[in-house]
């Protein structure tokens, strides 16, 4: 085989496997706190959000428990007013959720069980595309004093391991090399 046509099967064998080298990261939201009525109202996913970057393609695994909690995408107006109004998509009943982030832009998530979200189980955040670096949108709703819970939630068990998505980068990496490397052998 000639040199040409072995480049060309190179970048052929590149260009199919690349995308999963290019692996999203895996964002369980609210850490070990996972997705429930947080204890400090108006402060706790606000801040969990501040230190992370969101790209299109990352997932966020919501951590909670079936039954006692649910998510579902929603636009700004309603996320402020804490309704399930013109959801995008349907509510997630069963946990843990994972919602796979398609489109750069501002997301907003809600929690429609009774008062979670007035509770402040809601969460925004900016979506960066591969060039961007997303900034932390500013919810643009208060809590009032008199919708704070008047106890605090102790955090569940609920956290379900997900694959870490380096591991996968370093698989698909590691059989490009092998790859490469017996074919460089045969031609």
């Amino acid at each position: 085989m000639e040199k040409g046509s072995f480049l060309i099967v190179c970048a052929a064998i590149f260009g199919i496997f690349m995308p999963f080298a290019a692996a999203q990261n895996v964002h369980i939201v609210g850490d070990g706190l996972g997705w429930e009525i947080p204890p400090n109202t108006s402060t706790s996913y606000p801040n969990w959000v501040s230190d992370k970057i969101f790209m299109v393609g990352d997932i966020l695994v919501f951590n909670f428990i079936t039954n006692e909690h649910d998510v579902v995408q929603v636009p700004r107006t309603t996320y402020n007013a804490c309704t399930q109004d013109n959801a995008i998509g349907n509510v997630i009943t069963t946990g843990p959720a994972n919602i796979t982030l398609d489109s750069p832009g501002d997301h907003y998530f809600i929690c429609t069980f009774g008062r979670h979200c007035q509770f402040g189980q809601k969460l925004a955040l900016t979506v960066g595309s591969s060039t961007t670096t997303p900034a932390t949108p500013s919810p643009a709703s208060t809590q009032p004093d008199a919708c704070a819970p008047t106890t605090t939630p102790a955090p569940r068990a609920a956290f379900v391991p997900q694959p870490d998505s380096g591991s996968t980068s370093l698989a698909t990496c590691f059989f490009l090399i092998i790859t490469f490397a017996c074919m460089a052998l045969i031609f």
